[in-house]
């Protein structure tokens, strides 16, 4: 197998699962509970909670389990919204968000939000200075993703809090998803008020995410019910996930660039009337490449049948016809209905790679014989 789908998910590693399954059969117990197997359970949580702060720059008290990215988005939104919306009625988010974000952005647009979307440039990088010019004394929550999780394109985080800091009312908030375990993160050093994570994209189970909140930043609570989380998300813990996680973590490994820069060389070389969707200063594990006169769908499906692993965009929308995130970047019906997405892992190699542009080369000439047959006919 070839797996090359590691944006949608990633395999739990060893390290995961071995936490994962102490903390299902040994330290099973309630972390709430006050004898001893739940002061163990306790102990997990708080190790992983230590671990997951240290990896982005933040105090343990600033970090909050969730059940996923999607959770942490949410909460992120409605809850910054409910805390300033009487300061201020503009909110501003990309135009290629991951659907988490922009459903939610929807949603306060029809209880009366000024919705603004910050547009991309062509090679998907941000439009700054569309960005700038959105920005007013009204706006009070800005969200931009850090990392494009269908085209890789990095968005400059550090750059954005800047011109945010100049309106002391804004919340400023990232996705950092698809960015974690992949670009050193350091909150500070980014300048933002919250960020949202999630386990199974850094080789940990699903159904665990995280959420930072800075320090005096003041988030109502979005689930409410035992006073789990310090207050801001009840519900029991849920220990095997967050043991995994942390576990995962520590033992994250860097995705390098040679796969995908090596694979990006090929094709280009190798494969006629291809377009190249991802910037070249993305992030290394994200390459998104259009084979024009061909259905990206269907060579998904035939490198399915040599245990070749794609996607054809975000697995949350992929039942959704075209990309919204190619259409913002202005690419043609065509080139969208052709891209296909390879996102890599730490252990996929330039060996891998070789077969994956052999296989292409066959199914894409394969599938522009046919559908030049079926014109002729």
């Amino acid at each position: 197998m070839i797996y090359l789908d590691n944006s949608a998910t990633t395999k739990p590693s060893k390290a995961c699962l071995d936490a994962m399954t102490d903390a299902l059969t040994e330290n099973f117990g309630n972390p709430s509970s006050l004898y001893n197997v739940g002061l163990d359970a306790e102990k997990i949580v708080k190790h992983a909670r230590e671990v997951i702060a240290k990896s982005i720059g933040a105090d343990p008290s600033e970090v909050f389990f969730t059940s996923c990215g999607s959770e942490s988005d949410d909460t992120a939104i409605f809850g910054a919204w409910n805390a300033r919306k009487k300061q201020g009625k503009r909110i501003i988010t990309t135009a290629v968000e991951h659907p988490a974000v922009l459903r939610c952005f929807e949603k306060l647009q029809q209880e009366g939000a000024d919705v603004q979307y910050i547009p991309v440039l062509s090679d998907g990088n941000l439009d700054m200075d569309a960005f700038r010019k959105l920005l007013n004394e009204d706006t009070v929550f800005v969200s931009v993703m850090h990392v494009n999780n269908e085209t890789g394109a990095i968005f400059p985080i550090e750059e954005i809090s800047k011109e945010i800091k100049k309106y002391p009312n804004i919340i400023f908030h990232s996705d950092c998803v698809q960015s974690y375990g992949k670009i050193d993160l350091d909150v500070n050093r980014m300048g933002v008020d919250m960020i949202s994570l999630s386990g199974h994209k850094v080789h940990a189970s699903k159904g665990i995410g995280a959420l930072y909140v800075r320090s005096g930043l003041h988030i109502p609570p979005y689930i409410l019910g035992g006073g789990q989380e310090a207050g801001f998300r009840s519900g029991t813990e849920n220990v095997p996930g967050i043991a995994g996680f942390g576990a995962a973590v520590e033992d994250t490994h860097m995705v390098k660039p040679d796969a995908k820069d090596y694979l990006r060389k090929r094709l280009l070389e190798e494969i006629e009337d291809i377009q190249i969707n991802s910037p070249e200063n993305g992030v290394s594990s994200v390459l998104n490449v259009s084979f024009l006169g061909c259905r990206g769908e269907v060579l998904l499906h035939m490198l399915e049948q040599d245990k070749i692993y794609v996607s054809t965009g975000s697995a949350c929308s992929s039942h959704k016809k075209g990309s919204h995130v190619l259409s913002a970047q202005g690419l043609s019906p065509e080139a969208i209905d052709g891209a296909v997405r390879f996102s890599f892992g730490y252990d996929n190699t330039v060996e891998e790679m070789d077969v994956v542009v052999e296989k292409l080369k066959k199914y894409v000439a394969m599938q522009r014989r046919l559908r030049k047959a079926v014109k002729r006919s």
